[in-house]
């Protein structure tokens, strides 16, 4: 895994990062550590991450942690955790009405199973299908599914949260709950990272 080098020496964004890479976490998620974007926040620490089972690749997405010392109005307090979950669907959901609900759950229940408490939460799902015609027509439909979440920690142990990102992924990957007592106390650190565009962008 890589190393980061903070842009100062705040040891309180130092400890919670240092506390969150310990937290339990899915088996089948394998991440890495990324540089975190510079604009957002005056400390910033990113990773992007995959669900991988059976040498399959089910999902995979990005989380970054902000931390504003002084604190910023629209976050409510001094963390922020701004994650992208990306998966291709079954092809049922390509006329699923419901599935922005559907993600919304997925966010919700992971927040949930791991006693993350989150203030100001905010999503946005984007379902994109592909169809194809003509000499491609034998292509069979794909439905691709991207969420775009942000929400604010109540307390500063960020262990929590970053498992909370993990079973994201699992949920959009098509995974059961796996509770937290089962979780492993390690995953791989080799993540292939997802799409870069709107890096910047909650």
């Amino acid at each position: 895994m890589s190393v980061h080098r903070f842009r100062s020496s705040d040891e309180s964004f130092r400890a919670s990062i240092a506390a969150m890479q310990d937290a339990r976490l899915r088996p089948e998620l394998q991440w890495e550590e990324i540089p975190a974007p510079s604009r957002m926040a005056p400390h910033a620490w990113a990773a992007t991450g995959e669900i991988v089972l059976h040498d399959e690749e089910l999902a995979a997405g990005r989380i970054v942690v902000l931390h504003d010392p002084v604190g910023q109005e629209s976050w409510k307090g001094t963390y922020r955790m701004v994650v992208l979950v990306q998966a291709q669907l079954e092809p049922e959901f390509a006329v699923e009405s419901m599935l922005g609900d559907v993600a919304w759950s997925w966010v919700t229940e992971s927040l949930e199973l791991h006693d993350a408490g989150a203030l100001e939460l905010g999503c946005t799902a984007t379902r994109v299908v592909s169809q194809s015609y003509g000499a491609l027509a034998e292509r069979p439909s794909t439905v691709d599914v991207e969420m775009r979440v942000s929400w604010t920690p109540s307390g500063e142990d960020l262990g929590p949260h970053f498992a909370a990102w993990a079973a994201m992924l699992a949920a959009a990957g098509g995974l059961p709950p796996a509770p937290p007592e089962v979780a492993a106390l390690r995953t791989s650190h080799r993540a292939t990272a997802p799409r870069q565009d709107g890096a910047d962008r909650p």
